[in-house]
């Protein structure tokens, strides 16, 4: 099996980025836009309460929100009540575009309204991208990247992942069918996956193993689980935000990863 492993990207860009974080004030999508903002880089975050993504820089690392405010644009909305018009605006001049949304851990997060919401955000900023592309000059269209944070419990669409035990596969068939936000991440996969109409948009879906909360470290990118679905390995949260941002910064790594379904995990 082929690994990537990375700590620190020996080629990053020298040219500054803006970047789209969705999921800006999650376990995952606040480390994005602290490690993008501490590389000087912009962003422009979507969260419904700007306060609580400022709180939530600082806890990580104290004073960002003032070191970094010339960098950071935060939209306070629920992406999805976002107008197509205002999401076209918030996608407008972006080198790349991050979604870290999920379901909350709850019931109603679970089961309530939207049970769509990966899903629907990810068809909404594809189109806001490519609307965007519509209205530039053949000559002038920005290329984008999309980076969904996926799970390594979603199957690759395509086949090529190794075949899950019967067990690994009832038990995939049950959350699919009685918990929704998986049902939500196995569509969201299917439907970026199949975006490979518009050379102007390459994307990528990471899929983390077993998340846990910690600084960030080492990680390796594998084609496919290497194991069993049931705890092999984890992948620390600010792990898999480095891997966002390193292949947003080091195209040498976008190259070889999009179009694809990478797993992360932490190396030992």
């Amino acid at each position: 099996t082929t690994q990537n492993k990375h700590s620190i990207s020996s080629i990053m860009s020298t040219t500054t980025t803006t970047t789209l974080v969705v999921g800006a004030t999650g376990a995952t999508g606040k480390h994005v836009v602290l490690q993008l903002l501490q590389q000087k880089h912009h962003v422009r975050a979507i969260a419904r309460s700007k306060q609580r993504l400022l709180d939530t820089l600082n806890e990580i690392s104290p004073n960002a929100s003032e070191e970094y405010a010339d960098f950071l644009t935060v939209t306070e909305a629920a992406v999805l009540d976002l107008s197509d018009e205002e999401l076209e605006n918030l996608c407008s001049g972006c080198d790349a575009c991050v979604s870290c949304l999920g379901h909350n851990m709850t019931f109603q997060g679970g089961f309530g309204k939207p049970r769509r919401l990966v899903t629907d955000a990810a068809k909404r900023i594809c189109h806001a991208i490519e609307t965007n592309q519509s209205k530039d000059k053949d000559s002038k269209i920005r290329m984008v990247k999309f980076i969904l944070m996926g799970s390594d419990g979603v199957a690759n669409p395509n086949g090529q992942d190794e075949k899950r035990t019967f067990g690994e596969r009832f038990l995939i068939f049950l959350l699919r069918y009685l918990i929704p936000p998986h049902r939500d991440n196995e569509n969201a996969a299917a439907y970026i996956s199949g975006k490979t109409d518009n050379p102007n948009l390459e994307w990528t879906v990471i899929r983390p193993t077993d998340l846990i909360d910690g600084s960030v470290t080492k990680y390796e990118l594998l084609p496919r689980p290497p194991g069993s679905l049931f705890g092999d390995g984890v992948a620390t949260r600010s792990n898999v935000a480095k891997s966002m941002v390193d292949m947003i910064l080091t195209q040498s790594l976008w190259d070889e990863w999009k179009f694809k379904m990478p797993v992360l995990h932490d190396m030992n």
